[in-house]
This record gives C-alpha cells, structure tokens and sequence, in this order.
C-alpha cells in the first residue's frame, strides 16, 4: 500500500507494525515511551532563556560548550 493513499489509522497501524517487525514488543514499547506530551508555553519559556542574547553570544556559547567536550 502506498504511503500517500493510506488514511491517518492505516499509517499508525502500519507504522506500529514495522516498529513490532524490526524492534520487537519490549523494543517497540521503549521507543514509544521516548515520546510524550510537552508540558507549557514554548514561546513564551524561549523568549525568556533568550531575553537580552544576541546571535553572536549564543553562537559563543555553543562554540565555548563544544569546546568542553
């Protein structure tokens, strides 16, 4: 079945189906629990971890925090 005409549940139930294929029960399980709701307002929580940076400090400390490792 192509991808494209498939509905929302065809693509869910065969997506399930190639995670339980290649990872098996435990690993398909695993895998779905790495994904979860997000909890509060991203927008809001970025403009305050970015208040008062530039594109210059942030790519400083990136280039500082990659230096670290």
């Amino acid at each position: 079945m192509n991808a494209g005409t498939m509905t929302p549940v065809q693509i869910r139930q065969a997506g399930l189906e190639a995670l339980h294929r290649e990872l098996g029960a435990a690993g398909m399980v695993r895998f779905l629990q790495q994904f979860e709701i997000g909890k509060g307002d991203y927008t809001k929580e970025r403009k305050r971890w970015l208040k008062g940076k530039t594109v210059a400090t942030i790519a400083r400390e990136i280039i500082r925090r990659r230096k670290r490792k």
